[in-house]
């Protein structure tokens, strides 16, 4: 991908210098099961906590650590906040292009452990987009764990399309389909309130592929390889791969975020048609 010399992203906050707080130790196996459940899930709070929760029963311990960012840490802090910048540009104007103004949200990166509006985090939470502060949550050691234990191709444009999908939650809290979508949950079985959560995930992914169809427009950032990449990363989390790779079988009606299939497909329709309005996942798979 390319980005250097592009503006960089004001609503950064980078914590990776410093960690601090309660670490779950004795808990690899519910760390695992969080990572696969959460992994691209930009969880609400009311989803994500519960989880969290479930880690933290392990034993505890305090840490306070403190250390310098190195040449390859500050140059990975420099393309995360190219990419966010190049999400703002893309979604001020899409919104403004359907009469709205859009909110920037703010991203964070940090290393272990990390408290948010939506509860204690790890790494183990993979990314994920809190709404109570509208803010994006990322370890990015996560991309070593995408390509080493999931199979994922790997490289910077797998980095970009997730922080899109994750802004892509943000893109939802702002025009209310997120809460739509929880009272909606309500009110159905669980499988139903899993299709919903399946809707939302695929949506997020669509407006990833918005997000790279405009800023290609835009910025012409894309090298041979790149859709790949990102394509690589979205059936490496399909709840099909996962399950598959974890129990050795699928059971459908417990997916939350979409099969391999489904993620790459809506990708690939939010970059090929660059149209919000075909985004409409809800109306297509419920």
């Amino acid at each position: 991908m390319k980005w250097i010399g592009r503006r960089q992203s004001d609503n950064m906050e980078d914590r990776r210098g410093f960690s601090g707080g309660k670490v779950a130790l004795g808990g690899g196996a519910i760390g695992i099961i969080i990572l696969l459940i959460n992994l691209f899930g930009g969880q609400n709070a009311q989803q994500l906590t519960p989880i969290l929760e479930q880690l933290q029963q392990g034993q505890n311990t305090e840490t306070q650590n403190a250390e310098p960012l190195s040449a390859a840490d500050q140059k990975m802090g420099e393309f995360v906040s190219t990419v966010l910048a190049d999400t703002e540009d893309v979604w001020k104007k899409i919104f403004q292009e359907n009469g709205l103004t859009y909110e920037e949200p703010k991203m964070v990166l940090f290393r272990n452990n990390v408290e948010t509006a939506c509860g204690f985090a790890t790494s183990a939470s993979g990314p994920f987009y809190c709404p109570s502060d509208r803010k994006v949550y990322m370890d990015l050691a996560f991309f070593e764990e995408l390509k080493t234990r999931f199979g994922a191709q790997g490289g910077d444009f797998a980095i970009a399309y997730v922080i899109a999908h994750e802004v892509g939650h943000h893109v939802q809290t702002l025009l209310g389909t997120s809460l739509k979508m929880r009272q909606l949950q309500e009110e159905k079985s669980e499988a139903e309130a899993n299709k919903l959560s399946v809707a939302l995930e695929l949506q997020a992914d669509f407006f990833a592929g918005l997000w790279t169809h405009y800023n290609q427009n835009t910025n012409q950032m894309l090298e041979a390889g790149d859709i790949e990449e990102a394509l690589s990363a979205a059936n490496a989390v399909g709840d099909d791969a996962i399950q598959s790779k974890m129990q050795g079988h699928v059971v459908p009606d417990s997916f939350t975020h979409g099969t391999s299939e489904q993620r790459m497909y809506w990708f690939n329709k939010g970059f090929k048609s660059g149209n919000i309005n075909q985004g409409d996942t809800f109306a297509e798979l419920n």
